[in-house]
């Protein structure tokens, strides 16, 4: 069994050490939170050994009556490869721990490419992971648009990418982020940093990018355009995409017209936390004018690197190729709407 330890038990941590629980290769030897709040209490509740991420705070751990099993150098010291999911910033401050212990290390999207070896995504570079001491899962926007672009360059060939990405204000639990009544441009300058990280993976890709900022909580939507180097048609596409194990193709007949029924979908089908791993592609925006495809798809921000940081895991580890990780991943979490 591989032993993973997840160093931050946020909105991305405890998705993490869930999905990597339901893992018939995996285990989680513990978590590490910063401080005593309710996260830390349910991580000791779902059974997880919970370890302080700063050790001078241990005796807050104990004033709060939450039980430690030691702290996080401990927890890295232990592991097989740690899943660094701390803020952003904080995770390349880390890596020096990780290197001293001799543990590999993947780190999340919000921290700088170079902070890592090599960016990750399951479907487009897992091969180039192995082996590495400290590997970066991209981030939600760049993982969602990096399984769009895969199958489609490898079937068509990909002359330009413009994507518009109409971006969530804030998490649902994050209170102190906004905007509350606006509509921002962020960045208002171009490129947004999306298609730069996009090139992480596809190095000569031609990509540009826009951002804006949104106050909503649910999800993050694109606007896509891809111009292909052949003419398919928008059924021939579409079946393309629906063929893809981490893309939901939204049908007509669902009503789903946005991300709100996304959500609730989600939660009624049974998904925990109503998670969303999957790109949400509304299928009667697939549409060909020549070389030109447009499509709509969302991005659920808390859960669609879950799946990623799994596979990362195996890919790092040189335990698995691409294929038996995804197939293995996929059916451990019960992907597919």
């Amino acid at each position: 069994m591989i032993q993973v330890a997840i160093n931050g038990y946020g909105t991305i941590g405890k998705r993490v050490a869930d999905a990597v629980r339901a893992q018939p290769d995996m285990e989680v030897v513990g978590v590490a939170k910063t401080r005593p709040n309710f996260e830390a209490e349910t991580a000791v509740e779902n059974g997880y050994p919970l370890y302080a991420a700063i050790e001078d705070r241990m005796d807050q751990f104990d004033d709060a009556g939450i039980e430690l099993a030691g702290a996080v150098d401990e927890l890295v010291a232990t592991a097989d490869v740690v899943v660094d999911a701390c803020p952003s910033g904080i995770g390349a401050d880390n890596v020096a721990m990780y290197r001293e212990h001799d543990t590999p290390a993947l780190l999340q999207g919000g921290e700088d490419a170079d902070a890592a070896e090599v960016s990750f995504n399951a479907r487009a570079n897992f091969d180039e992971t192995t082996g590495a001491d400290v590997a970066r899962v991209v981030s939600c926007n760049t993982t969602g648009l990096s399984r769009l672009v895969a199958p489609l360059q490898e079937e068509y060939g990909i002359e330009k990418v413009r994507a518009t990405l109409v971006r969530r204000g804030g998490d649902p639990a994050q209170t102190g982020r906004g905007p509350i009544n606006d509509i921002l441009p962020n960045p208002v300058s171009l490129p947004s940093h999306h298609g730069p990280d996009v090139n992480t993976i596809f190095p000569d890709l031609a990509i540009d990018t826009l951002g804006l900022k949104v106050p909503a909580t649910l999800m993050h939507t694109h606007s896509i355009n891809v111009e292909l180097e052949s003419a398919p048609d928008a059924d021939e596409v579409r079946e393309l995409l629906e063929s893809q194990s981490r893309t939901f193709v939204i049908d007509e007949h669902m009503a789903i017209d946005g991300a709100g029924k996304l959500k609730e979908y989600a939660q009624d089908v049974g998904r925990p936390r109503a998670d969303i791993w999957e790109n949400c592609i509304w299928g009667e925006s697939i549409t060909m004018e020549d070389n030109d495809c447009y499509l709509f798809q969302a991005i659920h921000q808390e859960s669609d690197v879950v799946p990623e940081n799994v596979d990362a895991v195996r890919a790092i580890l040189g335990e698995s190729d691409a294929a038996e990780s995804i197939e293995t991943t996929n059916e451990a979490l019960g992907m597919g709407l």
